[in-house]
């Protein structure tokens, strides 16, 4: 799989509103054949702060995506609201789900 983690740093003023702003890329991305997941997070320490986790299958359900019709509607709207260029972790994994945190094992 392709696994990314993108931060993003959104103007105060927009902030609050982010998941608003992002719902129909994200609804759009989450619904491609080969996307895993799409979630976004907010930082508690810094309001400003979200953090992108998606995966894709492959590198070509990866290619799909940034050549989907919603990507590059997002490479317009997203921009304005920002303070700067998202930062970016991309790996190339040989797995296709989330492993298990063994070190904090649950047993019940």
């Amino acid at each position: 799989m392709i696994f990314i983690t993108a931060k993003f740093r959104v103007l105060p003023e927009h902030a609050d509103k982010w998941p608003e702003i992002t719902a129909d890329f994200t609804a759009a991305t989450r619904s491609e054949a080969g996307c895993l997941w799409f979630d976004w997070s907010r930082s508690l320490d810094d309001p400003t702060e979200y953090v992108l986790v998606e995966a894709f299958r492959d590198d070509e359900a990866a290619g799909a995506h940034v050549k989907s019709p919603h990507f590059k509607a997002a490479q317009q709207s997203l921009p304005p609201h920002l303070t700067e260029t998202p930062r970016i972790v991309n790996f190339k994994l040989p797995q296709n789900d989330w492993s298990e945190l063994g070190e904090l094992a649950v047993n019940r």
